[in-house]
């Protein structure tokens, strides 16, 4: 594994101090010392040291938010430095500079120190590597080693398979701890009952199979899952993909002019929407994925904004779920999509065109906010908040995307062979082979 070019990796986390470099994040300029020791109240500083982290965040990426920090706040005056005990401070701290509303360590400063230190093992290429195990013995048909796709939670990896099943791991300790089926029905086709799409919701896991089945399970719970809407192929076409959130659940489906687009309110079950073209061009290869292995056609994602980011190979749109009767953005793509390479994190998405250029762009506004050619023009995509994931011929590149110029990392070492299915968060990376392994990644600060 190549180790990382990038000089703004920094060893400084928040906790410590060191001395100042040539080109180091000055902060705004109403930072002064004050000569007659004035003392100013703790929450204008508190206030002030959060725009300081996100003036640093946003002008050289988040692990430059440390340093600018300990230099130009905690620092200043020893009433200043006391400002870096507060843990109410971390808390907001953490949420705006990595996003995060839930604590995993003792204290939010401590949270803050762990994401930190995380971030410097994905900028640097420090992960583990594990491959996932579980019982085969009792699979009796081999597409139910084929596994489509994959989603993460904080403590658990969803892997959904060709044959309709979701087996779900625990992250610490990696195991397999539990598995869960679809209802029997009349097949529409050999992948009818493939798995199309996860969402974690915990305690619930909700899947969605290609014929437009939905199920609804409880995490430790029995293995059998609940329909909670039973597909329609004559009318819907075929369920392409599935995504969501605890709030909403969105499907794309292939098939049928004008339904691309079908959207549940995820706390009543309810069907809220159905419209949109998106596929229409697609709708003939739409029936061929139920009983044939095709390109992938289509695929959606959401932001943590409640906006869900859609696209084929000639078009992405981009809906705002409380609102879709208004597409915030309907674009057509002048070089064609590579659509296997859509992801979104937070707040922005990612696509690679079929030049091989890859464009992050702000959902809600299109705003570009990071470009780089890729030289690849046959990817599997994912990412998270600070790095895409790109693999071609069994190969993971690491792009840095917190600046105009995306940056090539570091290779991840495993070769992976051909990739069914990629999904990333800040912690791990995981990725499904043709070959019906599962890799998992793991860039824990220890």
């Amino acid at each position: 594994m190549s180790s990382s070019s990038s000089s703004s990796s920094s060893s400084e986390d928040g906790a410590g101090n060191g001395a100042r470099r040539a080109g180091d994040f000055e902060g705004p300029a109403l930072i002064r010392r004050r000569a007659n020791n004035e003392i100013w109240p703790g929450p204008f500083v508190e206030d002030l040291a959060v725009r300081v982290a996100i003036d640093a965040s946003r002008s050289h990426g988040r692990l430059e938010a440390a340093r600018a920090l300990v230099r130009n706040v905690f620092q200043v005056c020893s009433t200043w430095q006391a400002a870096s005990r507060s843990d109410p401070l971390w808390h907001r701290l953490t949420t705006v500079v990595w996003g995060r509303t839930h604590r995993t360590q003792a204290n939010w400063h401590g949270e803050y120190i762990y994401r930190h230190r995380t971030a410097q093992n994905f900028h640097n290429g420090r992960p583990s590597h594990e491959t996932l195990h579980f019982d085969r013995s009792n699979v009796d048909n081999p597409d139910g080693l084929m596994c489509r796709c994959l989603t993460l939670s904080d403590t658990h990896l969803a892997c959904g398979f060709a044959d309709g099943t979701v087996r779900l791991f625990d992250l610490d300790p990696l195991l397999h701890v539990g598995t869960f089926y679809p209802h029997h029905r009349d097949r529409f086709g050999r992948f009818s009952r493939a798995v199309a799409g996860i969402v974690i919701a915990d305690p619930r896991l909700i899947f969605a199979t290609m014929d437009g089945d939905i199920y609804v399970a409880v995490i430790d719970g029995q293995p059998h899952a609940r329909r909670a809407h039973m597909g329609n192929v004559v009318d819907d076409g075929s369920l392409v993909d599935f995504t969501g959130c605890g709030r909403w659940w969105v499907g794309l489906y292939a098939g049928v002019p004008g339904r691309a687009f079908h959207i549940w309110d995820g706390n009543t079950e309810e069907l809220v929407y159905v419209n949109a073209t998106l596929t229409d061009p697609e709708a003939v290869m739409g029936w061929h994925t139920l009983t044939e292995l095709t390109e992938t056609i289509g695929r959606v994602r959401v932001t943590s904004q409640e906006s869900a980011v859609a696209c084929t190979g000639l078009r992405y749109m981009v809906l705002d779920l409380r609102n879709p009767e208004l597409p915030l953005h309907d674009e057509e793509s002048r070089r064609g999509l590579i659509v296997t390479s859509l992801d979104t994190n937070s707040e922005a998405f990612i696509t690679v065109d079929r030049r091989g250029r890859a464009t992050v762009r702000q959902a809600d506004t299109l705003e570009e906010l990071c470009r780089f050619n890729t030289e690849q023009r046959n990817v599997m995509g994912c990412m998270n908040s600070g790095y895409a994931l790109l693999c071609t011929a069994g190969v993971i590149r690491v792009w840095w995307i917190e600046q105009l110029q995306g940056e090539h990392l570091y290779n991840l070492n495993e070769n992976v062979g051909d990739v069914n299915a990629m999904v990333a968060d800040d912690r791990y990376v995981a990725a499904a082979g043709s070959d019906t392994s599962i890799h998992l990644w793991n860039f824990r600060a220890q």
